[in-house]
């Protein structure tokens, strides 16, 4: 049988590779790389640098792959993540086919941790449900979210309050009442420019992890600007971003 290992890679420190990733990455036979295009080969390299860094025999083998353009979010978001989803399970049902021999054992390394907004773990059992004789194993890894916190060097949680992780878009339909912290991924529209509290602190974070990484942390209302100017400068230098932020209410007294 087949066999996939879903390998959680960290937030881009290659540091931030556990133990027991390193000994799945030394179980795989193939390795499958995504093709994001040019303007996002460092993360391409990256992969590559990870590969000749922790495998001690390197007999194996890496196979690129195109990944499929995603459509804009349109009115139907939902319906839009399952037609991009369908796209990559076919890709990635066919590499298992044409790529992977019966009894060999693939790799995908993803970015952060595999639980987190990725939909490698969710396409994988997917394929699997459908009848595709294949097992798996998840390896998690260091995720943007506890790279943003210690890099700050602020503890994600306060004392008996709750943490939301969220997106950019369930952001943009308004700041929840209840919660003091809110964790913001995927927000390539930077909501936090539309909010309008003027007591909350931000603690933001670009390619964290990185020799790149930047942070810029304060009241909202001061350094939304200044995080914009930085944010749009660097994807134009690089030709692309990666970032996540910490909204932070006050604590009451």
């Amino acid at each position: 049988m087949r066999k996939i290992l879903i390998i959680g890679i960290g937030a881009g420190n290659p540091d931030y590779v556990t133990i027991q990733a390193v000994n799945a990455l030394n179980q795989a036979d193939v390795f499958f790389i995504p093709d994001k295009g040019a303007e996002k080969a460092a993360l391409r390299d990256l992969r590559t640098n990870i590969l000749e860094r922790f495998i001690k025999d390197a007999n194996y083998r890496t196979v690129h792959y195109k990944m499929p353009q995603r459509a804009g979010l349109g009115e139907n978001y939902r319906s839009g993540v399952d037609e991009w989803h369908a796209l990559l399970e076919a890709n990635y049902e066919s590499l298992f086919m044409h790529e992977l021999s019966e009894g060999g054992c693939g790799a995908f390394l993803v970015w952060g941790d595999p639980t987190l907004y990725d939909s490698t773990l969710r396409i994988v059992e997917k394929i699997r449900s459908k009848g595709f004789a294949l097992e798996y194993e998840v390896i998690p890894g260091i995720s943007a979210v506890q790279a943003l916190a210690a890099q700050h060097r602020i503890a994600l949680n306060r004392i008996g309050e709750s943490v939301l992780i969220t997106t950019g878009r369930r952001l943009a339909e308004g700041l929840p009442d209840n919660l003091g912290d809110i964790v913001v991924m995927l927000d390539g529209e930077q909501t936090f420019k539309k909010i309008a509290a003027a007591d909350l602190d931000i603690y933001w974070g670009a390619y964290l992890g990185t020799q790149d990484e930047i942070l810029v942390s304060g009241k909202l209302a001061e350094v939304r600007d200044e995080i914009e100017r930085i944010r749009s400068k660097a994807r134009e230098e690089r030709g692309w971003i990666m970032d996540t932020y910490l909204l932070r209410k006050p604590e009451e007294t």
